[in-house]
């Protein structure tokens, strides 16, 4: 019983949050990343966090419907292509695109 409570939880934890997992400020940002594999809410808490720990960035966006997370960055700061493409893969995902203004 306990197993299928687990089960059934998950489930909707994986499925029901087909929205922005985590707003940002809604003005333009200073990195979008589109990512394969981000596919629940679990997922979206943990690269937030990852990138959350980085130094100079003000804000972390995941949006599950377009499988995309935004930076937004201290004035100054900038986080090079090859360490985005590292924290992502080594997050479990892959990255396919990061586009910059």
């Amino acid at each position: 019983m306990k197993l299928w409570i687990v089960t059934l939880c998950l489930s909707i934890f994986c499925i029901l949050p087909l929205r922005p997992a985590y707003a940002t400020h809604g003005g333009p940002h200073d990195v979008t990343i589109k990512v394969n594999g981000l596919v629940c809410d679990f997922c979206a808490r943990a690269v937030e966090k990852v990138f959350r720990g980085q130094e100079g960035v003000e804000a972390v966006g995941v949006d599950l419907n377009t499988h995309e997370i935004t930076l937004d960055l201290q004035n100054g700061t900038n986080i090079p292509d090859d360490k985005i493409i590292a924290l992502v893969t080594d997050s479990g995902y892959s990255v396919t695109e990061i586009a910059r203004p």
